[in-house]
């Protein structure tokens, strides 16, 4: 095998690119006077080139002294200090210096292909200089050059299978060691890969512009070479890429010009986002580079959502939230410090809205909070994760705590202590459900009180779908052991869910045990509404319950509809403690009705149904009948049972067969929507318009609604003050649910009634334990009216 074979045949089998060895071999082979170039060549380079490196003047002419050196060229070129990283043996430098370029610096890992060049050129070109060093950490001062001149180098680091690590590196390196007004001028392949690092590493503080390299004449199909400038500028606009080709010319290269065009388009559509001001990502060079402000003055107010660390650099990647208080005179116990939110919890409104976010930097009290969001992929232990983010987070610190001071890291507990996933199932309509069992670390004083000896464990039901709701949770207690939980109070919220945190108070330790095959004992406490919003649902009944009592003592049955049956609570409840209700349950899961009864103990009688059905169309078809006229055939209509066959509902009893109590608890499926609950369909202007026809002349019309906008809140209320003209709220403490009531009737309830209504609500609830009525009695005292005609109830 002759050596141009040997050399083709090693250049196949090089590999890596990125080996020192497989180089000093390769090179080895070839030898100093058998240059190899990468992609295009110097005739095709050199007008370009020398163009840009010269900011557009002409180069000087070629020359030469006696001695066979070039005549050091006036102007710029003589004094420009250009850096060519990656050399190997290619002329490139060479064809530079004798164009007039004299401060030339050539860097490469390879100790045998420096030593052939240096051979090679040190009488012909005295001046030019070479050093063996690794382009991914360069041994230059900052600053140092005018020009870094880049053939293949960054390509030859970015293998796909090796990752964006050396190429990252590489450009930092550059980023470096460039000029206030340096240009990186990088002529490569740009394969997708390569140029989804280098268009984003080069945003804020430089200009960007995209040139295609005129092709060798050749009967040989080759791939197009480029050249990427990227110049330093002083201003932090946001400029887009330039490009001086046609698109449409460069077609003949098939996936490589579809490849630059999508790339291309890509940056150009992300850097117009973020001149335009939109919610996007800035990385921590951005920052750094003025992006949003000079980060190291505090600015009240100011929030930017950044990624900190990258490939190389740090263990991990982390989505962030810098935040600056928007008070200035604080108080604040620290200049800046960190709050990490693990991943069971980042996407409550807490941590993943703007007003959340605000509400933990007050409370943080520091002037500049980091928030960092972790997620699945932040595979490390809690106190690893600190130390990983240590070295970022001090280039946030403001000016102050640049200096050493040390920065806090404080964590939210994900306030769970034991937890066994029961049943995991994925929902056609709902999506992933699962339903696990749950020992908290913390829970409110009364609470932990009215059980001393016994496992607090709750039972919840989660649609993953909505940011990870936890849609119900009930108490579970052992079988006959009732008696033993007598005064338990409703927890409050403490989160956005529908389900309740923990309060305060960190359990006694003795009332914690293992959540193992014991809990098969443990069922579901029906007599207990373990959410709040469900106790400020059954409040609201304070309003009809002069209603309700009459029907009470006179034997006729009150027709209540829930629409979502989530886990059943909410209904069963009602069953046990009203026995005057005849309820109706609309579910358009069947999921959620197996898992309702499999799990959470929820079972049909006569007096209370589940129907698997559309809730809004099943109303509509019950103010149909109303406007046909057909009020007799209303619950002798068929309707779809839990079994899919069809049921014939019959109520017996006296008065209107109008619902007397319709209740919408369901979830979105659309986020873009605004709203958690319900879907938006629910508070649509004629869907209202068919609740009041559905509703008898006292009824009371109940609506779940979860929204982290006060602006989407104050639309859905305002719709419904164009339907009823009677219309309370109930704002949930420390909480995003609101419940709205709204009566079908025009006499309002003034509120100096409440007290005596209330009276009459807790005379109807009949509870196994009555001081459990409590609670429901405290919170009717929250509820406020929002609309009230003139004519009232004194």
């Amino acid at each position: 095998m002759g050596k141009k074979d040997k050399q083709e045949e090693l250049l196949k089998t090089l590999g890596d690119f990125t080996s020192k060895e497989n180089w000093d071999q390769f090179f080895s082979i070839r030898g100093s006077d058998d240059s190899f170039e990468w992609y295009a060549e110097w005739p095709q380079l050199k007008e370009p080139l020398l163009s840009y490196l010269s900011n557009n003047e002409a180069p000087p002419p070629d020359g030469a002294t006696e001695d066979g050196v070039p005549p050091p060229p006036p102007g710029e070129a003589a004094s420009m200090q250009i850096l060519i990283p990656g050399c190997g043996n290619s002329r490139l430098s060479e064809h530079l210096y004798d164009a007039g370029f004299r401060g030339i610096t050539n860097i490469d890992f390879s100790k045998v292909v420096i030593s052939d060049m240096l051979r090679r050129n040190v009488r012909s070109r005295p001046a030019m200089r070479w050093r063996v060093m690794d382009m991914t950490n360069m041994q230059f001062m900052h600053e140092t050059f005018d020009a870094v001149v880049d053939k293949g180098g960054l390509d030859a680091l970015m293998e796909p299978e090796l990752g964006s690590k050396l190429g990252n590196q590489y450009l930092s390196e550059v980023k470096r060691v460039l000029k206030s007004v340096g240009k990186f001028i990088c002529l490569t392949l740009a394969e997708s890969h390569v140029l989804g690092l280098l268009f984003p590493k080069f945003r804020y503080g430089w200009s960007m512009s995209l040139h295609a390299i005129p092709q060798k004449p050749s009967n040989k199909p080759s791939l197009q070479t480029f050249m990427v400038i990227a110049e330093k500028k002083s201003s932090t606009v946001l400029c887009q890429i330039s490009s001086s080709f046609n698109h449409s010319s460069l077609d003949c290269f098939g996936d490589q010009a579809r490849g630059l065009h999508e790339a291309l388009d890509c940056e150009n559509k992300i850097r117009t986002e973020y001149s335009n001001g939109s919610n996007i990502l800035y990385s921590l060079e951005d920052l750094q580079l003025g992006a949003k402000g000079n980060l190291a003055e505090l600015s009240p107010g100011r929030r930017v959502l950044l990624t900190l660390g990258e490939q190389g650099g740090s263990q991990f990647c982390y989505r962030a939230v810098l935040l600056d208080a928007q008070q200035q005179d604080g108080p604040f116990m620290y200049n800046c410090g960190v709050f990490l939110v693990p991943k069971t919890r980042a996407r409550e409104w807490l941590f993943s809205s703007e007003e959340g976010q605000w509400l933990v930097v007050d409370n943080s009290k520091a002037a500049r909070l980091v928030m960092v969001l972790l997620d699945a992929s932040h595979n490390a232990r809690m106190d690893e994760i600190p130390k990983d983010l240590s070295p970022l987070v001090k280039q946030l610190a403001p000016g102050k705590d640049k200096n050493g001071t040390q920065i806090p890291f404080m964590a939210a507990s994900d306030g769970i202590k034991l937890r066994k996933i029961i049943h995991q199932v994925t929902s056609a309509l709902t999506g992933p459900i699962v339903v696990d069992d749950v020992v908290y670390e913390r829970v409110d004083d009364d609470f932990s009180r009215s059980l001393p000896s016994k496992d607090l464990t709750f039972r919840r039901l989660t649609f993953q779908r909505t940011e990870s709701l936890v849609q119900s949770e009930a108490l579970l207690t052992r079988e006959g052991s009732l008696k033993n939980v007598g005064e338990i109070e409703p927890k409050k919220i403490r989160s956005p869910s529908k389900s309740k945190k923990r309060g305060n108070q960190r359990r006694n330790d003795s009332i914690v045990s293992k959540i193992d095959e014991s809990s098969m004992d443990l069922k579901v406490d029906h007599n207990h509404l373990a959410s709040s919003y469900h106790t400020g649902i059954v409040s609201g009944f304070m309003l009809i319950s002069s209603y309700l009592e009459s029907a009470a003592s006179t034997g006729r049955m009150v027709k209540a509809f829930v629409i979502g049956l989530g886990a059943g609570l909410l209904p069963m409840f009602l069953h046990e403690c009203l026995s005057f209700l005849h309820i109706e349950v609309v579910e358009l899961d069947p999921v959620v009705v197996d898992l309702a009864r499999d799990y959470f103990g929820f079972r049909e009688d006569e007096h209370l149904k589940v129907h698997i059905t559309d809730g809004i169309q099943f109303v509509r078809e019950i103010a149909n009948f109303e406007t046909d006229g057909n009020e007799d055939n209303l619950f002798h209509a068929k309707l779809p049972s839990s079994n899919g066959s069809y049921l014939v509902s019959n109520v017996d009893g006296k008065g209107t067969d109008r619902i007397d109590i319709l209740i919408v608890d369901v979830d979105s499926s659309d986020s873009s929507s605004g709203m958690t609950c319900p879907a938006a369909d629910f508070v649509e202007e004629s869907f209202l318009l068919t609740v009041k026809n559905s509703l008898s002349e006292q009824g009371l019309f109940i609506i779940n609604l979860v929204s982290r906008s006060p602006a989407i809140k104050e639309s859905v209320v305002s719709r419904m003050k164009v339907v009823f003209s009677n219309l309370f709220s109930l704002q949930l403490e420390e909480d995003v649910n609101e419940v709205l009531f709204a009566l079908n009737t025009d006499i309002c309830i003034k509120e100096d009634c409440f007290p005596e209504a209330s009276d009459q609500l807790k005379k109807l609830l009949k509870l196994k334990q009555p001081e459990r009525s409590q609670s429901i009695i405290d919170t009717t005292k929250k509820i406020k009216c929002l609309e009230c005609p003139t004519e009232v109830i004194n």
